[in-house]
């Protein structure tokens, strides 16, 4: 079940716990790509609270936003690359993306084998995309008071395996949102010294899980090439260099008895 786009804009751009939440995730990212100077970001889902890093130097930034969930402008006071779109059909040319970010897309897609095989489309070669879900074991996905509190939480073996089935290759993953989901001035004012200890805690304290993919490439093994140039030339040597005509005394065609 997609959250309203309303709801996730007034967490993320109107609540202190909000923006908190997304300072937290985007300095992640940012940390974890750092230049994506002359390349194209597509973000799907809602991701836009961490796509403004990559406007300034990137070709291309686009926010793909499902149609259940609804669409806003983005960005605010700059020409809008936000889209509306089914979540199995995104109007990207395949190929195209260098970088993807899939957040609150994953844990409430109603088709979520056709929306991996859209992601997997789309991601160039050498391109990388970040999955960024709920962590089934920390506390952000039991509190309904945050998007993090709905859709399905995974764990990080679940969410590897799950994107093994669909033909991505996990490279590394990460764990980010250690504030706790409180509404009071006082954790949230903690959020930077909690997310630079949360680094040295065990790995499912976080909030988030952070998994960055590729897209597998399937290579052909060329045997039947092979095969083929091997009877070619076969073919030929026997032209060029005839046998010579068997001798009937030496070949018994003859079954022999077992």
């Amino acid at each position: 079940m997609h959250l309203d786009v309303q709801d996730l804009k007034n967490f993320y751009y109107r609540q202190s716990l909000g923006r908190a939440a997304q300072r937290a995730i985007r300095n992640r990212l940012v940390e974890l790509w750092p230049d994506t100077t002359g390349q194209t970001v597509v973000g799907f889902g809602f991701a836009v609270p961490l796509l403004r890093p990559f406007l300034a130097k990137s070709r291309r930034v686009v926010a793909l936003m499902p149609g259940p969930q609804g669409v806003m402008p983005w960005p605010a006071a700059m020409p809008n690359v936000s889209v509306l779109t089914d979540e199995c059909f995104w109007p990207l040319e395949t190929g195209h993306v260098d970088r993807l970010i899939i957040m609150h897309g994953l844990e409430t897609s109603d088709h979520l084998s056709q929306m991996l095989d859209e992601a997997r489309r789309v991601l160039g070669p050498g391109g990388k995309v970040m999955f960024i879900v709920p962590n089934r074991a920390g506390l952000w996905s039991r509190s309904d008071a945050t998007p993090m509190g709905y859709g399905r939480p995974y764990s990080l073996g679940q969410l590897e395996n799950m994107l093994r089935m669909h033909e991505f290759s996990p490279e590394s993953h990460q764990s980010a949102l250690y504030l706790p989901p409180s509404h009071r001035r006082s954790w949230q004012k903690l959020g930077p010294a909690l997310e630079q200890i949360g680094r040295k805690l065990p790995f499912f304290a976080g909030g988030v899980l952070m998994v960055e993919a590729s897209k597998r490439i399937h290579h052909n093994s060329g045997l039947g090439v092979k095969d083929h140039r091997k009877r070619r030339l076969t073919v030929l040597e026997g032209l060029a260099k005839p046998a010579p005509k068997p001798i009937s005394h030496r070949v018994n065609f003859a079954a022999k008895p077992d």
